[in-house]
């Protein structure tokens, strides 16, 4: 039995990780949550495994070594997943243009990617739109998973592989060096590990203050298709995607593209909405979705937010059999100068993994072992 011990607060995909990265380094380790079960943002979102969207180099590699994880888990714990790769459609030179030069770049750098025409396009993939349709990037590297089903069982399987306890609906009051502090107990600890946004805030505001972070906000709906057997065939996004994502920075016609949007589409600047959809398994479609930026939002959805990601959407693919079955937001913390992620020792023992925007499910596992393992 290890004499190693430490406590994560936390059980929402970063601290899921976290946790698994110090059972590989030998620790015995104790998980906190606030909450019955994981409830925000990492279960909030598409299930996206999605290296496509990684720069070249430290990051794209962590992509990978997450997906690797991810899959080694989900493998063993049985449980279902989609490894439908990715299409990024073009519909206008601008958009081709980056398609082809960051195609050319990926396959550079030994990526499973090709650019592939409209009729390859339209021959092997389901429900596409063909009106205007010039090609499109397709990347082998994507995978989608249910995250309501990924993160709710991934618990019992840290428990079974490495013993992690798990304490939950237990809020902490106080975390520093080495001890943490709930309504019932103190807890003592080699090393503690916050990795929840909003206990970050709570246990350490000041230092939150200090930090170069905020909040976004994001909508995204759930469909269902009318024919039970329907597969789009892979994960589908269009122009606005190759503006969101950091690796199609790489690409010397994206600014081109940029001006032509921002000129056509300022609301979805406005509202940070890219759109995608991905389909899991059970067949369901995720869509979405925008990103609000602020420290507080009220709770509400807007209408104007959804009702612009469909008509985004329907440019990229036919939806006249699908059905709405669920809407959603979530929050997640992130850096605003340009940080993929947030790592700090707060106080003697004591550190925060915080700052991963809304690349958990891609990242997470990746980040935390190179943390852990650094320590």
């Amino acid at each position: 039995m290890s004499n190693k011990t430490a406590i994560v607060v936390g059980a929402g995909i970063v601290g899921l990780a976290t946790a698994r990265a110090l059972g590989e380094n030998g620790y015995a380790v104790t998980v906190i949550e606030k909450s019955q079960f994981s409830l925000g943002a990492s279960v909030r979102n598409f299930g996206m495994l999605w290296p496509v969207g990684q720069p070249d180099g430290k990051l794209y590699d962590r992509a990978v070594r997450t997906k690797e994880i991810w899959l080694a888990y989900l493998n063993a714990a049985n449980i279902n997943y989609n490894s439908c790769g990715s299409l990024h459609l073009a519909y206008c030179k601008e958009e081709m243009n980056v398609v082809e030069e960051i195609g050319s770049f990926f396959k550079s750098k030994q990526r499973p990617v090709s650019v592939i025409s409209a009729n390859e396009v339209l021959e092997n993939y389901n429900g596409i739109n063909a009106n205007g349709l010039m090609g499109a990037l397709r990347s082998e590297d994507e995978i989608i998973i249910d995250p309501r089903e990924g993160i709710k069982k991934l618990p019992d399987y840290l428990t079974e592989k490495y013993n992690v306890q798990f304490i939950w609906g237990t809020v902490v009051t106080c975390a520093k060096s080495n001890t943490v502090v709930t309504a019932e107990k103190t807890y003592n600890a080699d090393i503690i590990c916050i990795c929840s946004g909003g206990d970050f805030e709570t246990l350490y505001p000041t230092l939150f203050k200090q930090q170069p972070i905020t909040k976004t906000k994001l909508q995204m709906m759930r469909f269902k298709h009318k024919d039970p057997n329907y597969q789009l065939g892979a994960s589908i996004c269009g122009g606005l995607s190759l503006l969101h994502y950091k690796s199609f920075r790489a690409s010397s016609a994206l600014t081109k593209l940029r001006l032509k949007l921002e000129a056509e589409l300022p609301e979805y600047f406005k509202y940070g909405i890219h759109v995608m959809v991905s389909q899991n398994a059970k067949g369901e479609l995720t869509v979405g979705d925008s990103h609000e930026y602020a420290l507080d939002f009220e709770p509400f959805d807007k209408v104007e937010i959804n009702n612009m990601i469909l008509h985004y959407l329907k440019q990229l693919v036919n939806i006249e059999d699908w059905q709405m079955t669920q809407s959603w937001n979530g929050v997640y913390p992130i850096m605003t100068n340009g940080d993929t992620d947030l790592f700090l020792k707060a106080d003697e023992g004591v550190y925060i993994l915080n700052g991963i925007g809304g690349h958990g499910m891609t990242m997470s596992f990746g980040f935390a072992e190179e943390i852990i393992n650094n320590l």
